[in-house]
């Protein structure tokens, strides 16, 4: 039986739900350059959540397609056609009123995947306000780019022609571009790649995001040498560590 809850009966996961580990996918739709689609944030954020829920029988529930706004030096910014922001306050009520849906089905344990680096934030307010009021329920929070999610040895060979640039400027660059060759090769188009970037991450923001220098392209670091290979290490790294967490923590 699969895991995706949206393909479930009303039977199967009320047979499961119980037990299982619920995980709750969060990612966005914003411009990820050329040869990128939309969907980048949140097809990587369900399908790493679909293979750690495939390895401990967990459920996958809807992935929340919408996140915080995109910023111009970790995701491009509002100014790109098909960027679809969301205000803070409504993420936070997004992410509440569906963590609160799903501890009313009796859910105990709930794992937050988020794949947009700018929502942390927002989600874990709401994974606070939430949790204040159901204190028998564990929920965890993560960013799979997160501190200590992948290992030093996968960074390596992941990196191994480009310098790591950080995870900010690592938008539509190496470790996305090559976990979407994993995932979903089909709407990946290495025709189209292009070599841009920024030179630097700045220490403050400037508004209106105008004023902000971009590349046209919407590319913040280069995805040169990604790979199937280089995507596949990495949703494995981060599967097992994920598991290690909730087998730990849950």
């Amino acid at each position: 039986m699969s895991v995706m809850m949206q393909e479930m009966s009303w039977q199967d996961f009320k047979a499961k739900k119980d037990e299982a580990v619920v995980f709750l996918p969060v990612g966005s739709t914003e411009q990820h350059g050329p040869g990128l689609p939309l969907s980048v944030d949140a097809i990587i954020s369900t399908e790493l959540a679909k293979m750690v829920a495939e390895k401990i029988n967990g459920i996958v529930a809807p992935t929340i397609n919408y996140g915080y706004k995109s910023a111009p030096l970790s995701g491009g910014g509002p100014l790109f056609p098909g960027t679809l922001d969301l205000n803070g306050n409504t993420l936070i009520q997004i992410v509440y009123d569906v963590l609160e849906e799903l501890i009313n089905d009796n859910i105990k344990k709930i794992f937050v995947m988020n794949g947009h680096y700018e929502n942390e934030a927002f989600i874990l307010e709401a994974v606070d306000l939430i949790s204040r009021k159901h204190e028998n329920v564990t929920i965890i929070e993560s960013s799979w780019f997160g501190a200590n999610i992948i290992s030093d040895d996968v960074m390596d060979k992941v990196f191994d022609e480009v310098e790591f640039p950080g995870w900010a400027l690592e938008h539509a660059a190496i470790a996305e571009t090559s976990m979407m060759m994993y995932f979903r090769p089909d709407l990946v188009h290495m025709e189209k790649f292009v070599e841009d970037g920024v030179d630097e991450e700045l220490g403050y923001a400037i508004y209106p995001a105008s004023k902000c220098s971009v590349p046209e392209t919407g590319l913040l670091a280069t995805a040169r040498s990604s790979s199937v290979m280089k995507g596949r290490l990495l949703a494995e790294n981060i599967t097992e560590k994920y598991k290690e967490i909730i087998k730990e923590r849950m």
